[in-house]
């Protein structure tokens, strides 16, 4: 079959909403300036769908700092990649200061998220070692392992017993190659909202030889004492061997890093594809950055006013009889039943009629079967917009049990063998 042809007839889990869903529920465009109040479709709504943990985005003095450095650099410089021409004393003290946020030695700029987390399992390994992952971890996770040229196995979803029979069948393997182990989880999983068990994997250090890759993307800047993340949190971050996190939750902007050893974080620097070949982070985002992370040190009132207002959603919305799951973090997940065109309805109905805009969750996202509407509370949400969320919410709980959602649901046109 011609490639073309196979695309239209097959273009994907997400692809087929493509018709029904794009420019509303896939592909939206919020307008305004980030915050927990912007524009849609030209209506003012409450936004549970922007990253922004702190509320830095707009935060005056991280607008000034990148301003400034857009001002005098431009966003071109540094023209080139990190290792010809692209390496400069901001991006050396941004590295400095993130190591020593997260408690280790060294630390090493990327560019993005995603391809920073894919260029680093494959530096990480190779066809003699084996990976051991969270079956739940994110897409990056997945396709970086994709790239392994040895075996790698899944480990059901925070189940230390599972994780254990997949190490000792790692084990035996490596015994005979010769390799290593790399265990790799999140510190926050970012639909569902539960903490790794970072803490349970670090224990089984003391029985299986294993390093540990953790992504705490979410982590970072929401949890431990001082924002270090989950492995703060748990009390085991000099235990994680290389600490993963990006820039586009707490930090409000785009980048990632890692942390760990300086000799290993020093080979990594050398061996990460996705950097040595592509421009340098540019100069705003490095400066930026700096701005950012000096904020999120010396006032902790932002993650004490994020958590006031994660816990003032999560019990409201607890109290109100709507099922969270196990979120034990700043994610905070309503799970529905239905099909996912019956919850898109529903979206559609909290945006139309009440103003408020939250995002619709299904497959490939999260495992098949399963819906959720994902709240992201920031500190820069107000009580006024967390009682009326709330107060909303109760008012939509009547319908669906009367099946409300699910009438309207079929009274549309759309073939729904497909969802």
């Amino acid at each position: 079959m011609d490639i073309f042809e196979r695309l239209r007839q097959n273009p994907g889990p997400l692809g087929q909403f493509a018709d029904y869903g794009e420019g509303y529920y896939v592909f939206p465009q919020l307008k305004g300036e980030i915050g927990p109040e912007m524009e849609f479709q030209g209506k003012k709504v409450i936004t549970w769908s922007i990253n922004d943990y702190l509320g830095l985005a707009n935060h005056p003095e991280v607008r000034k700092a990148d301003a400034d450095a857009a001002a005098q650099y431009g966003m071109a410089y540094p023209m080139g990649a990190r290792a010809m021409s692209g390496q400069t004393d901001y991006h050396a003290q941004l590295e400095v200061e993130l190591a020593e946020f997260v408690q280790k030695e060294a630390a090493y700029l990327m560019n993005f998220g995603y391809q920073g987390m894919v260029s680093t399992i494959d530096a990480l390994v190779s066809k003699n070692d084996v990976i051991v992952y969270d079956i739940d971890s994110h897409a990056c996770i997945v396709d970086g392992v994709r790239l392994h040229m040895g075996k790698r196995f899944t480990f059901q979803h925070n189940d230390m017993e599972s994780l254990e029979k997949n190490l000792k069948r790692a084990q035996r393997i490596t015994e005979q190659t010769g390799g290593g182990i790399l265990v790799i989880t999140e510190g926050v999983f970012g639909m569902r909202g539960m903490q790794g068990k970072l803490k349970e994997i670090c224990d089984l250090k003391s029985t299986y030889d294993f390093r540990l890759l953790v992504d705490d993307a979410h982590g970072f800047g929401t949890l431990g004492q001082t924002g270090a993340g989950a492995g703060e949190e748990q009390g085991c971050q000099d235990q994680i061997d290389v600490y993963f996190s990006t820039f586009a939750k707490s930090m409000a902007g785009f980048g990632a890093f890692i942390a760990g050893d300086k000799d290993i974080i020093r080979v990594l620097k050398y061996n990460l594809r996705s950097q040595i070949f592509a421009k340098s982070l540019t100069m705003p985002m490095v400066i930026g950055g700096l701005k950012r992370l000096d904020l999120i040190r010396k006032n902790p009132e932002l993650k004490n006013k994020l958590w006031s207002n994660v816990n003032k959603i999560q019990k409201g919305l607890k109290d109100r009889g709507f099922n969270l799951g196990d979120s034990n973090t700043c994610v905070t997940p309503i799970y529905l039943e239905g099909t996912p065109i019956e919850a898109t309805v529903l979206a559609r109905e909290m945006r139309e009629v009440y103003g408020i805009f939250i995002s619709v969750v299904v497959y490939p996202v999260i495992p098949k079967g399963m819906i959720i509407f994902r709240i992201i509370p920031t500190a820069s949400h107000t009580d006024e917009h967390i009682e009326y969320t709330l107060n909303s919410f109760a008012e939509i709980k009547d319908k669906l049990a009367a099946g409300y959602y699910t009438k309207i649901a079929h009274d549309l046109d759309i073939d729904f063998t497909q969802y």
